[in-house]
């Protein structure tokens, strides 16, 4: 088994002590850019690769010939959950447990060790025959839940990834699927007074909650063998205005209506605004706010195949399927005709916990099954590392 020029675990570490939270100004979040462009970037340099930025600041990695070829993407994510009530979440330190030791801190379950094990792949095929375009993507998304980020950065590539793995935590599980997401914003207006009079005026936190009743009996459609039904849940309610002893009159609540493979994203938005009215006399708006489509991977796909391929070559057993209620890129990369997953160290239960962490050994074995990955998909015939040997 040939060893990784870089030290994975080390990079992982290296990495987790950069922060790049997510901010209210989401990916033009001045640490988010940095992260990339100042840390990031120049890494990659060092190992003799040259990566660009393009217009959102998005890292673009691209080897390998260009034409009618096998093109694979390997998509990261720079942008992680605030450090919250985690104690030293940027200290990138490693803790012994009872099975095995972990390395602790923010984003390290959830992005950060993914791209740690993507980067070490990188190098490693930096000087590989490939016989198709290999692409790494690192994305100032990574909390946002919305497609703007590789919508720009596949512009910026000029190309649309026929295979493509969303590194981030799974577990080292492939997703076979995922659930979209369409968020649903909601204005319920009334007519402000004195608290001391509510008669006097409209109450629009009294209609919200009448209205969010209506909204819990909505059909939303059939089930899906892997994923089971769609669901509608409110996820931020504030009301105005932000004033003492007043009734309030404007009420804005953000309903997530997650989208089974197959679903019209048009039609559960318009579904929710027919369902969106009361009687009586508050005044009701509806609007589409950000959307992310669902996924399917059929269990015959190549990429599942190279996938299996590359973990046989690399002396690891093929990895667990599962299903996604999380949405992420794979579903734009289906919705461009390609094929995609969601695949990479750290449980998705660590998410955003005060304890997240990830097992060293997972994010050793991540690396190693990426760089099987690459070989199997890119290089004719390669099922053994001995056929990955740099051309002389």
């Amino acid at each position: 088994m040939a060893p990784f020029e870089i030290d994975v675990v080390r990079l992982a570490q290296d990495l987790v002590r950069q922060p790049s939270e997510q901010t209210a100004a989401m990916e033009a979040d001045p640490a988010v850019l940095g992260f990339v462009r100042d840390h990031v970037a120049p890494r990659l340099e060092h190992y003799g690769l040259r990566p660009k930025l393009d217009g959102m600041g998005n890292l673009l990695v691209a080897l390998g010939p260009e034409g009618p070829r096998p093109s694979l993407a390997l998509v990261g994510y720079a942008m992680t959950h605030p450090g919250g009530s985690m104690t030293t979440p940027f200290s990138g330190e490693t803790v012994d447990r009872v099975d095995g030791p972990v390395l602790r801190g923010r984003g390290i379950a959830e992005q950060k060790g993914a791209l740690a094990a993507g980067i070490a792949a990188l190098v490693e095929a930096r000087d590989w025959p490939l016989q198709g375009r290999l692409m790494f993507i690192l994305l100032t998304a990574g909390e946002t839940g919305r497609h703007d980020a590789i919508i720009s950065a596949l512009a910026a590539l000029g190309t649309k990834p026929e295979l493509g793995v969303v590194l981030v935590g799974t577990g080292n599980a492939v997703a076979l699927g995922n659930k979209g997401r369409i968020d649903v914003d909601v204005r319920v207006r009334g007519e402000v007074c004195h608290s001391s009079t509510p008669w006097a005026g409209v109450d629009a936190i009294a209609g919200a909650r009448r209205l969010l009743d209506v909204l819990d009996g909505l059909a939303l459609g059939g089930e899906h063998a892997g994923l089971g039904r769609a669901s509608l849940v409110a996820t931020h309610i504030r009301s105005f205005p932000e004033a003492t002893h007043t009734l309030q009159d404007e009420v804005h609540l953000t309903l997530d209506r997650r989208l089974l493979p197959g679903d019209d994203p048009a039609a559960a938005l318009a579904a929710i605004t027919k369902s969106a009215r009361l009687d009586g006399p508050w005044r009701i708006e509806v609007s589409q706010g950000p959307f992310m489509h669902p996924a399917e991977l059929p269990l015959g796909s190549r990429l599942l195949a190279a996938i299996d391929r590359g973990c046989a070559a690399e002396g690891l057993a093929s990895p667990r399927r599962f299903w996604s209620h999380g949405a992420l890129d794979a579903g734009y990369l289906q919705a461009l005709g390609g094929e995609a997953t969601m695949w990479g160290p750290g449980d998705q239960a660590g998410w955003h916990r005060p304890d997240e962490a990830v097992p060293l050994a997972d994010l050793i074995a991540a690396a190693r099954a990426y760089r099987g990955l690459i070989s199997a998909a890119l290089i004719e015939d390669a099922v053994t590392p001995d056929s990955r040997r740099p051309r002389s």
